[in-house]
């Protein structure tokens, strides 16, 4: 790789470390919503957010190991930093759900499976299947941040679609130059999941006026664009 790849291939890391690190400064400084407003849920919907804050809760000790064996430091401290935010996104769902009146649940089949694929193969392939629930995840907030009538709730959708947003070129940054066979059978993954969420959440999604069919095509679309992203050059 000659060297001016290299730096460039560096200062794109550094900044991605730069970017979580600020955010963790401003998040300091941004206090919660306001829980005490309590929440309205319907009973569809705390089903819904009960499953996907389970998504959100992991450790990510896997990612983090795989993250500190490819040797670059600024990397695995944006991964860390990335980590946290995730965990944050499950506290603050699960805060909502507290705020709605409603628990949160220990676990749920579809985490399980996303984590047992994850784990299978090397970094590659954890941030392609990471990518799957983060692309899935994006639209659901949105969603739920447009579609939903409650202040609160609106406000933390509002914050967890924000970051995701942040998190999908990060991960692509990551992924670029991966190959086409292999962004096509990602493509294919994503396809199913949107397809297995848009049933297994297909009501929720109606309260907040999206249909399963448009919810699938919506994901579909953002795929293309981080597919572009991934097997562009630096």
């Amino acid at each position: 790789m000659p060297v001016s790849t290299k730096l460039t291939n560096s200062r794109k890391v550094l900044g991605w470390r730069q970017r979580f690190e600020d955010e963790a400064a401003a998040r300091k400084l941004t206090p919660d919503p306001d829980w005490t407003r309590g929440a309205r849920l319907d009973a569809t919907l705390v089903r819904s957010l009960q499953r996907l804050q389970v998504g959100e809760a992991g450790d990510g000790a896997n990612l983090i190991r795989k993250a500190d064996q490819a040797g670059d430091a600024d990397y695995s401290a944006a991964v860390r930093l990335f980590i946290v935010e995730e965990k944050n996104h499950a506290r603050l769902l699960g805060l909502l759900l507290h705020a709605a009146g409603a628990p949160t649940i220990s676990h749920h089949w579809s985490d399980v499976i996303f984590v047992k694929l994850r784990r299978a193969m090397g970094l590659r392939v954890e941030l392609l299947v990471l990518m799957v629930a983060e692309l899935v995840a994006l639209r659901y907030y949105q969603a739920l941040r447009d579609g939903t009538d409650d202040p609160l709730t609106a406000e933390v959708a509002r914050r967890l679609s924000a970051d995701e947003e942040r998190h999908i070129p990060f991960h692509c940054d990551r992924l670029r130059k991966t190959n086409r066979a292999v962004i096509a059978l990602w493509r294919v993954l994503l396809f199913g999941a949107a397809i297995v969420v848009a049933v297994d959440h297909g009501r929720a999604l109606g309260t907040l006026g999206v249909t399963r069919r448009r919810f699938v095509a919506d994901v579909v679309k953002e795929s293309r664009k981080a597919s572009a992203l991934i097997q562009s050059r630096w």
